[in-house]
């Protein structure tokens, strides 16, 4: 390359951001003329964020962590809550020993993998720590240093988009951090539509959080008193946590009365929020694997996704570790419904035609309620590409309306009401489970039966 590649990044890329108009013209014309063809087509991917280069954050955090001599756990949390690509950060990443650690930085987060086996293979079910699997969005809130901060999952700092949650943590004593889930809530989860509405709002007006308040739903304890206690066992991390959110309410209790996360019961709209925006997630208290499965089967009117199973003895892991934490989901809700458009995929199916939309009928007419590119085989896949190819009856851009022949059963975690769509309702999470090539396009699903479905797990 004719411009070493950090010199590139850090003296012709980064500062594009800052620069008059005039002056990313002028820069950019000179690293053209400084730069190959194959080096000026890099470039071009890295400034239009179109550089793609396939590689697991995992596989990444390990090789660095190999490379720097430390644990993967400590390169793990180094790379947690964003880097910039300077000569600073990589001394940072690469020092040795330990190093200080920035005040605002969450720790990784520890993901579970959904059950594989049967529940009884796991052991006794007194080894297990068992709560409900919320339906809202993971996060860490963490505190120190006198400053309350809310990392989302995906590393992005959310803590103006939920005031109510980070008022009430200023209580929280320093140096700690709490692993939860971010949900709508009133005496109980509201569902994962009401969370959408809050979801990329800085500063919510009152208004806003008065009609979609928000708590926070506490699972984990990661660090106390400043102490890092992820290599502690499951069953004493929740010790500790119960002991600090029983402080923490006394503290914070002049605020708003607490109501335990049990209480699952619906309330009416105009009931004024009375519990804490922070609260403990219930342990179930389940003497046998089939009352577990009972709890599974009773999640969707409780209006959450299943069971988490924690092993009592496990230390918190970084990323998906199988063995130790499993969710236990209940099962999804299906349709039948016809393709009637697709378009082409991503990545190694960006030849074929993979996306497609489905529709419902709604009398005599197909109306569009979901669209899935995940489910099917290669195989699958390329049999379906072919009947688009072959049975095309419009373009629309990238988009090819096909002739209404195929039926797919179509599972998904949850509807809700939207506005913006045709049909008036959305699912959620769909996925193609198979298609179904023992029915006629006529005996698809009718939209009557999507919206009743909607209307018996409707919990907002």
């Amino acid at each position: 390359m004719s411009l070493p590649l950090h010199q590139l990044v850090e003296e012709r890329l980064l500062p594009m951001a800052t620069m008059e108009p005039s002056g990313a013209r002028s820069n950019l014309a000179r690293t053209w003329r400084e730069l190959s063809q194959l080096e000026c087509f890099l470039f071009h991917k890295m400034l239009t964020g179109g550089l793609r280069v396939g590689v697991a954050r995992t596989l990444l955090s390990r090789a660095l962590a190999e490379t720097a001599g430390v644990e993967p756990a400590v390169m793990a949390h180094r790379l947690m809550g964003g880097i910039q690509p300077d000569e600073a950060t990589f001394e940072r990443l690469m020092a040795a020993g330990s190093v200080e650690d920035d005040a605002t930085r969450p720790y990784p987060f520890y993901l579970a993998y959904a059950l594989e086996k049967e529940p009884v293979e796991l052991g006794p079910v007194d080894d297990w720590q068992i709560e409900r699997k919320w339906d809202g969005i993971r996060a860490q809130l963490v505190k120190r240093s006198g400053e309350v901060l809310i990392w989302s999952r995906g590393e992005e700092l959310v803590t103006d988009s939920f005031p109510e949650v980070a008022g009430v943590a200023a209580a929280l004593p320093d140096g700690t951090v709490l692993d939860g889930e971010l949900l709508a809530w009133r005496n109980g989860p509201l569902g994962f539509s009401r969370l959408q509405r809050r979801l990329g709002r800085s500063n919510p007006s009152a208004r806003q959080q008065r009609e979609n308040p928000i708590a926070f739903m506490g699972y984990d304890l990661l660090e106390a008193e400043g102490t890092d206690l992820r290599k502690r066992a499951m069953h004493e991390r929740r010790q500790r946590l119960e002991s600090l959110m029983e402080d923490f309410m006394r503290q914070a209790g002049g605020l708003v009365q607490p109501a335990h996360a049990s209480q699952l019961e619906m309330f009416p709209e105009s009931d004024v929020q009375d519990s804490l925006p922070i609260l403990l997630s219930e342990v179930l208290d389940t003497r046998d694997w089939k009352e577990v499965a009972r709890e599974v089967e009773d999640s969707r009117r409780l209006g959450v996704e299943g069971v988490m199973l924690k092993r009592r003895g496990s230390s918190y892991g970084v990323g998906r570790e199988k063995g130790h934490w499993w969710k236990w989901k209940m099962d999804p809700l299906t349709i039948d419904a016809v393709m009637v458009a697709a378009q082409l995929g991503h990545g190694r199916r960006a030849n074929l035609y993979t996306d497609y939309t489905f529709a419902l009928w709604d009398g005599e007419e197909l109306v569009t309620v979901a669209k899935a590119y995940s489910g099917l085989t290669d195989e699958e896949f390329s049999k379906v590409d072919r009947f688009v190819r072959e049975n095309t009856l419009k373009r629309h851009g990238p988009v090819r309306s096909v002739k209404p022949e195929l039926v797919f059963e179509i599972a998904f975690e949850g509807i809700q009401s939207s506005s913006r769509h045709k049909s008036g309702v959305a699912v959620r999470f769909p996925r193609i489970h198979r298609q179904r090539e023992d029915k006629a396009p006529s005996e698809a699903d009718t939209l009557a039966n999507l919206k009743a479905l909607a209307r018996e797990g409707k919990r907002d």
